[in-house]
């Protein structure tokens, strides 16, 4: 096989900045900021907006609607 083809597999730091929780996996992903881990080693840092901390299917809670305030003048308007 060619050394060159494979992609660097290492331990990757995932951060889900909605439910401020971490989560050390092993990953090809592309980064080049770092962070320290609470076991004290430093590893390449990945920041998520989503995960399975924080999404409504696998916490079983609704998010509220940021524009709560335009949804509910469209209701206003078209509630005939």
């Amino acid at each position: 096989m060619k050394a060159a083809t494979h992609q660097n597999y290492r331990p990757v730091l995932f951060h889900d900045t909605a439910a401020d929780e971490f989560f050390l996996i092993g990953s090809t992903a592309h980064t080049s900021s770092t962070q320290k881990h609470s076991d004290g080693n430093t590893y390449p840092y990945v920041a998520l907006d989503v995960s399975s901390a924080s999404h409504p299917v696998y916490t079983n809670q609704q998010r509220k609607a940021a524009n709560e305030g335009r949804i509910a003048g469209f209701n206003k308007r078209f509630a005939r």
